[in-house]
């Protein structure tokens, strides 16, 4: 915890906060769908998944249906996912980084935002495009039976 003072020169404690973002990992046929960062600022022109951040007094779960309604225009329902890891990343912010799985969904997948991602496709887990994000890249490798625990950067 640190402390700083304010104008009054009353001490004032801070506790470390972290962002906490949720990533959903569609499955078909041995494929996962990636979306192509566009005009973002962030990691742009290279492949990620459908994501967002926690927007407060919101579930995990129900963070990942907002994130694929929001930017795919596919419905999920709880029952169709299932976390399958949890990443703490460090870079230059923190982040706990949750990870679920979903093999059904209902309606077609189409690009919501395409100021935000200018592809959508599908690829071989086994074959992910170079220009992955490397952690995104680090989740997918250990997608099996069990949920993970990851730290990255």
């Amino acid at each position: 915890m640190s402390t700083r003072q304010d104008a009054d020169n009353v001490t004032i404690s801070s506790r470390f906060t972290m962002r906490v973002a949720v990533y959903v990992i569609l499955i078909r046929d041995g494929q996962t769908l990636l979306l192509r960062r566009h005009n973002t600022g962030y990691e742009d022109g290279n492949y990620s998944l459908i994501a967002g951040h926690l927007d407060g007094n919101e579930e995990v779960v129900e963070a990942g249906i907002r994130e694929a309604r929001e930017e795919s225009g596919i419905e999920l329902d709880r029952s169709f996912l299932r976390i399958a890891g949890v990443m703490h990343r460090m870079s230059d912010v923190e982040y706990i980084d949750f990870f679920v799985v979903a093999e059904s969904w209902v309606g077609e997948i189409r690009n919501l935002e395409p100021e935000k991602c200018d592809d959508l496709s599908w690829f071989p887990l086994d074959d992910l495009p170079v220009n992955t994000i490397p952690y995104v890249r680090r989740a997918l490798s250990l997608l099996g039976d069990g949920c993970w625990f990851d730290s990255y950067g």
